[in-house]
Parts: structure tokens; C-alpha cells; sequence
């Protein structure tokens, strides 16, 4: 579905070194400022072991897991919503995503530069989520000002629009996301064009130190109290592991994991942090020729689903032939989920579920 988060933060917090990790790339990763200018864009495969699981069973010729894409975005700076440090170019890429990675430096390091002088982690935070507000304010302060007239002699639309912004602005100048904003399903569809920074999803990504990585320092503690107001997911992860990882097999890096006391790597974490926040679920395709995962949106209906592999499957789509993943793997495969009655066709209206393996019947 393309669906993309981007990695956000001030200058010298690990933003790149984290994407290494992520995409196992190796992009320009400096102790200056700014080291990043165009954003980079890696995809990254979500590990799910229910396909491995099927795939015993089917015994397919290739494994296809769903992917996300992550885009490393350069670091912001106080005054970036006023065009600092290249603050509005930056900003733009931002509006691009579909989720927000902010990450948060909670190491000190005397040797790496902190464009503020000391670290702390709170006001690292506020810093950039000031900006975001800001440029949402100046977006949204232009647009009534261009609808205003029209609102005002209750031109439907226009008054639909006002509406929404209006309430949005409200938040906005008193330092609130435009997510806390309690909107109805037609202001929504108006608003969603502007792609404002401050409504998208965003967790707060706590990059620790090696030393730390298996104990809370006093900047994380500070950040996670300070997340709990805006119940804004954090992931605690130390960018310079994550990179390391990156560059081991499976066999080696489970075995790096247990060395260190990690059950899951932050990266993983991370992404299934990221999955969630976006209510992306996966459903499954299985044959002979691949197995493959697709990615979802929670609550959308088999027609759409079918349509996420061809647009010809949503446009004649006449069933589904649906058997869930636990019934597949607890049978050993289709034909036995069958013969136990648990294989189903389903309709236009059937709303597709999380670990659905779906085969479609169309006719164009």
C-alpha cells in the first residue's frame, strides 16, 4: 500500500544511523549538522512468521513478505517553520509520510554535538513538536483566510471546511496537536488534503546508549513522562546496536541478542510499534508458486482487499473463499480446513480480518 514513516529529529540524535540499521544501507551519517539534505528512502520487510508458517504447509516456490518504507527526513532545528536550517524543504518531506518516527537523543556523548549545547531529551521534544505546530498554524491560517467569505454566506462546503479548521486552529494556538481535535467524517474528508504534520501518528524513538540499552537512564524516564500526556507510544532502542545487527545473519544475530539480555530488537519493535499506530493488518495469499503477505487497512471490506493486489480483482470481485490462519495451520492446509467446514465464502460486505488467507473469485 506504500505506506511510509518518516524519521524525524534534531541534528546528532541517530536518525541516519537508525535508518542504516532499518534498510541495512549505508547512507551519510556525520557529526555536524545537516549531514542529511534530501531524504532517503529505504523499504524494509515486516518479518511475520505466520508466513513462514504457511509456507511449510504450501511448500511454495518464494516467501513474500509485506514491506514498509521508512524515509530518514534531515534534522530539524528550532525556527525550521520559518525556514531555519533549511527548516521548510524539510518540512515538506515530512507532509509526505504516513506516520511520524521522532527520535529522541537520551545519551550523553561529550565526543557528538547536540546543536542545543546539553542533552535533554524533553526540551529536544518540544522543540520539534513546536515546529510542527507552527507550520500547521501558518497552513491552516492561510486556508480560512481564502474561505472566510465564503463561509461566512454558508456556501455548504466551504462552511464544512471553515468549521474543521477553525477547531483545529483552536488547538494549535494553545499548543495542541491537530490530532487531539475531535472531528466529524465529513470535516475529515476536508481536511485530510492538507496532510497536516501535527494529525499524523507519531512515536517517540528513545535512542540509548549500548550501556543503556537494557536499563531506563534518567532521559528516557524524563521523555516517557513526558509522552504520557499525549499517550504517544515510546520505543527504547540504541541506533548503534540496531546498525551492528543490521550486518548479521539471523543465526548470529539471535545469538548477539541473547548475549545482551534482548528478547526482541528495537528495530523490530519498532517496526510493529509503527504497523499498529497506522491500523495496518496483513492478510494472506498462498499457492504454489509464493505465499505473500498484504498489507491492510483495519476495517476495510473484501472488495478493497482484493483490490490491493489488482484493480481488476475489486472491480469484478463476486467472493472471497476465506480460511483463517489458526484453522489453516491447526488442519494442515485448505483442503483439511475444508473438510472440517472451516473454509467460507464471503461477500461484498464482509469486513476482511487480521490473518485471513483469502483466495478471490472475479470476473472482468
Amino acid at each position: 500500500m506504500g505506506l511510509t514513516a518518516g524519521i524525524v529529529g534534531l541534528p546528532n540524535v541517530g536518525k541516519s544511523t537508525l535508518f542504516n540499521a532499518i534498510t541495512n544501507s549505508k547512507v551519510l551519517s556525520a557529526n555536524y549538522p545537516f549531514a542529511t539534505i534530501e531524504p532517503n528512502v529505504g523499504v524494509v520487510e515486516v518479518k511475520d512468521e505466520r508466513v513462514d508458517k504457511i509456507a511449510e504447509i504450501v511448500k511454495p516456490q518464494r516467501k513474500v513478505y509485506t514491506t514498509f518504507s521508512f524515509t530518514d527526513i534531515a534534522g530539524l532545528v528550532k525556527g525550521a517553520s520559518l525556514g531555519e536550517g533549511l527548516g521548510n524543504q524539510f518540512l515538506s518531506h515530512i507532509r509526505e509520510v504516513d506516520a511520524i518516527c521522532h527520535v529522541v537523543r537520551c545519551f550523553a556523548d561529550p565526543d557528538i554535538i547536540h546543536v542545543s549545547g546539553k542533552v535533554d531529551p524533553v526540551s529536544d521534544i518540544e522543540t520539534i513538536n513546536l515546529e510542527l505546530i507552527l507550520a500547521d498554524l501558518d497552513q491552516i491560517n492561510k486556508r480560512i483566510a481564502k474561505i472566510k467569505k465564503k463561509a461566512e454566506v454558508k456556501e455548504a462546503d466551504a462552511l464544512v471546511e471553515y468549521n474543521a479548521l477553525e477547531k483545529i486552529l483552536k488547538a494549535l494556538e494553545s499548543g495542541h496537536f491537530a490530532s487531539t481535535v475531535s472531528l466529524t467524517e465529513e470535516e475529515k474528508v476536508f481536511v485530510k488534503p492538507y496532510n497536516l504534520l501535527t494529525i499524523k501518528p507519531m512515536i517517540y524513538v528513545l535512542n540509548v546508549s549500548e550501556k543503556d540499552v537494557n536499563t531506563k537512564n534518567e532521559y528516557v524516564l524524563a521523555a516517557e513522562e513526558y509522552a504520557k500526556k499525549t499517550n504517544t507510544p515510546c520505543i527504547m532502542v540504541s541506533a548503534k546496536i540496531e546498525e551492528e545487527l543490521s550486518s548479521l545473519d539471523s543465526e548470529t544475530k539471535e545469538l548477539f541478542l541473547n548475549e545482551l539480555g534482548i528478547t526482541e530488537s528495537g528495530l523490530d519493535k519498532l517496526i510493529k510499534t509503527a504497523y499498529s499506530l497506522l491500523g495496518l493488518q496483513t492478510y494472506f495469499t498462498a499457492g504454489e508458486k509464493e505465499v505473500k503477505a498484504w498489507t491492510f487497512k483495519k476495517g476495510m471490506k473484501a472488495p478493497e482487499c482484493a483490490g490491493i493486489i489488482h484493480s481488476d480483482f475489486e472491480r469484478g470481485f463476486i467472493k472471497a473463499e476465506i480460511v483463517s490462519y489458526e484453522d489453516f495451520i491447526k488442519y494442515g492446509g485448505k483442503e483439511n480446513a475444508r473438510a472440517a467446514g472451516k473454509v467460507r465464502l464471503e461477500g461484498k460486505e464482509y469486513e476482511f480480518q487480521d490473518g485471513d488467507i483469502a483466495l478471490f473469485k472475479f470476473n472482468v
